[in-house]
């Protein structure tokens, strides 16, 4: 089956270089980002992971624990992070789930029911375990993003990504194109005038449907 969004994930029991996690247990009440490679020692990946690993600062004061996946054995893992840390320049601190059996890539339809990996396999026959997932603390799937292999991921856009849905989760707000932490946000067309006064205060009409105001908070 599709995971779509809303949907709640899978509660999978999984092994990482940490150990063996429980995917609900971990998450807790954080916000979680999931996101998926290939097969470990690739060029773009382990720039991705780099990525990820400069990031912990921002992770952390969103209250946002991740975590990555990749088709190789923890002991590949644990060996790969050392090449992440020397491109990031950072210490690489969050769990790599391994998925050799592709249980995951499977649970999350990043691969078919019917996929396998052949002996002497390259990237190319797991290529579409390329996504990022955010995940809510009530677990359910909130954002999903996948990519190809030439193009690497802008973790700058998943930060803004996950800004924007903890803006909107809980503020009975929605955020306009291109928006950034302090930009003004957008009113849902099904609050009326009457109930935008109360909630938000003063709020600007563009277009019958499409009010904006200062962003709560």
């Amino acid at each position: 089956m599709s995971l779509r969004i809303n949907d709640t994930i899978p509660d999978m029991t999984v092994e990482t270089d940490h150990g063996t996690i429980s995917l609900h247990d971990w998450i807790g009440d954080s916000w979680a980002i999931l996101f998926s490679h290939p097969k470990d020692f690739t060029p773009v990946c382990t720039t991705e992971f780099g990525a990820v690993a400069q990031l912990a600062d921002e992770w952390e004061k969103r209250g946002t624990k991740v975590i990555g996946v990749s088709v190789d054995g923890v002991e590949d893992h644990k060996k790969w992070k050392g090449d992440i840390e020397t491109v990031a320049g950072a210490k690489a601190g969050f769990p790599i789930i391994a998925d050799d059996g592709l249980e995951v890539a499977k649970a999350f339809d990043m691969l078919p029911a019917e996929a396998y990996l052949p002996d002497g396999r390259t990237p190319a026959d797991s290529a579409t375990v390329r996504s990022v997932f955010i995940i809510g603390p009530d677990k359910q799937l909130k954002l999903s993003m996948t990519y190809p292999m030439t193009v690497g991921r802008n973790f700058a856009e998943v930060l803004r990504a996950l800004d924007g849905l903890q803006m909107s989760t809980g503020n009975g707000v929605a955020t306009p194109a291109n928006w950034v932490p302090g930009d003004d946000v957008i009113i849902p067309p099904t609050v009326s005038n009457e109930d935008a006064t109360a909630k938000f205060g003063e709020f600007t009409t563009v277009l019958p449907y499409l009010r904006t105001t200062k962003a709560p908070g």
